[in-house]
Parts: C-alpha cells; sequence; structure tokens
C-alpha cells in the first residue's frame, strides 16, 4: 500500500510541496494565483459576473450550514462570532446598498443575510448544547474595533453622506476579517467535519472571485477604476482589503483541496495553520 500511495501523483506532489520552503510556497501560491485570474479573464466575458458568482458562492456556502444544522442537530465547529461578524458587515451593506446604489447585489446580500441571522438563532438557542464555547474564544471587539477606527479615517472620497462613506469603509473592512473566529476555532480543534469544511472552503472561493473582480478590473481599465473609488489611500485599501480576505483562507483552502483529494472528508489541520 505505501509502494502504490508514493507513485499517486498527486501525493508525490503535495508531498513536494510541503517539503519546501516558506519563501518557495509563498512564490508557488503567486504562480498559481496569477495563472487563475489569466484564465478567469480569458474565459469569463463579463467581469462583473465575478463579483455576483462570488455572493452566490458565499450564499451556497450558508446553505451547506443550514443543511448541516438541520440534519446533524448539531453545531460543533462553527464559530457563532463569525456568523455575528458576518451578520454586521451583510446589514451595514445592505444599508449602504439601498441608500447609495441599489442593484442585483441588495438582492444576494438580502438572502444571505436572513440565512445567517437563522443560523445565529440556531446556534445561539437550539443547539446551544453542542456550541463549543471555549473554543470559539476570539472577541468580537478585537475585530469590530479596529475595522470602525479604520473606516473614520480612510473611508470613501465620493459625493454621498459621510456617514454613508464611513459604513461603506467600515463593512469592506469588516468582511475582510470576518472569517479570523472561524479559522481561530478550526485552530484550536484541528479536526473539521465535512460540512463546516465545505462552508469554509465556499467562503475561500468566494473571496478569490471577489479579488479576481477587482484585480481584473483595475487592469483592465489600467488602474481608473481605483481614481474613480476616489482619492487618497481609500482606492489602495479597497484592493489591499480583498487581497487579504483571500490570503486569509488561502492555506485553509490547500489543506481542505490536499483532503479531499486523498479521499478523505474530515479536513486535518496542523497546528500552525492560522
Amino acid at each position: 500500500m505505501k509502494g502504490k500511495a508514493t507513485k499517486n501523483p498527486i501525493f508525490a506532489f503535495t508531498t513536494w510541496i510541503r517539503r519546501q520552503p516558506p519563501k518557495m510556497k509563498a512564490f508557488l501560491a503567486t504562480i498559481l494565483g496569477m495563472a487563475a485570474l489569466l484564465f478567469l479573464r480569458m474565459v469569463v466575458e463579463d467581469h462583473n459576473n465575478l463579483f455576483v458568482a462570488a455572493e452566490a458562492v458565499h450564499a451556497l456556502g450558508t446553505f451547506v450550514l443550514i443543511y448541516k444544522l438541520t440534519k446533524e442537530k448539531a453545531c460543533a465547529g462553527l464559530s457563532l462570532k463569525s456568523q455575528e461578524l458576518t451578520a454586521i458587515f451583510l446589514a451595514v451593506r445592505l444599508y449602504c446598498s439601498f441608500v447609495m446604489e441599489y442593484d442585483m447585489h441588495t438582492l444576494l446580500d438580502t438572502a444571505t443575510l436572513g440565512t445567517t441571522l437563522w443560523i445565529i438563532y440556531m446556534i445561539r438557542f437550539k443547539l446551544r448544547s453542542t456550541y463549543m464555547h471555549d473554543k470559539d474564544n476570539l472577541g468580537i471587539h478585537y475585530v469590530v474595533i479596529p475595522c470602525a477606527v479604520l473606516s473614520l479615517f480612510i473611508h470613501p472620497t465620493t459625493s454621498h453622506l459621510l456617514f454613508n462613506r464611513i459604513c461603506w469603509a467600515f463593512c469592506v473592512y469588516l468582511e475582510a476579517i470576518s472569517v479570523l473566529p472561524q479559522l481561530r476555532l478550526m485552530q484550536n480543534i484541528q479536526i473539521i467535519e465535512p460540512f463546516t469544511a465545505h462552508y469554509v472552503f465556499a467562503l475561500g472561493v468566494a473571496r478569490f472571485f471577489s479579488c479576481a473582480h477587482w484585480i481584473i478590473q483595475v487592469f483592465d481599465t489600467r488602474g481608473r477604476l481605483l481614481t474613480a473609488l476616489g482619492y487618497g489611500l481609500w482606492p489602495c485599501f479597497v484592493l489591499l482589503s480583498e487581497i487579504v480576505q483571500t490570503s486569509i483562507l488561502a492555506d485553509f483552502c490547500y489543506y481542505y483541496v490536499k483532503n479531499i483529494l486523498g479521499g478523505q472528508l474530515v479536513v486535518r489541520l496542523p497546528s500552525a495553520v492560522v
């Protein structure tokens, strides 16, 4: 059996990746990301569809959680705090959509917020006995307060009301790091059951689509998109937020794909992944 495993090209490739130093891993990840961006740029005609795809995949991941909660009647492995942070940034983004630019994204956000609130209700009240409170130990204030402070100083310079512009910046920053409590919980338990792993992987895919949308648009418009967002540091911080939230989940997505290709439904994480 060991001889067969070593002949498996996937096993051999992942083993080779694990043996590489951190700088080489970062280089390979960068090359892979650039190749994926180039592929999407050639295949997707309307790049705005990438943003719609990002929200659709996020909604799909949320429905995976709903299936988990209704089927297993347990919420072990799920971070209530990440769900609450998700509800906060979705609610703020919905407000901004209604007062600034009502479009299709508003409908997708409304559906995702509704299902997220249902998940919060189930964890808090119906399935509280299975909630890993001691493992979900990253305080929300460590995430919300820095985002709120940053949004006061770096926000859009459009013609909208100052309060609305600050809210817009706040939801962009909060979305970028809202998954941190979930990653902290997974780091604490290190063994992730399938439905939770599928959900977090869906978040990673959604983040990548969203990041790809912004990067491709910047290149296609030769930087004019950034100037259209305003002046100062805000345009750079929008793009940086997209890159940060993609990078945060990239490591987990690697281990997810590795375990799935290896025929393992349960994802096992090393202690230093997050």
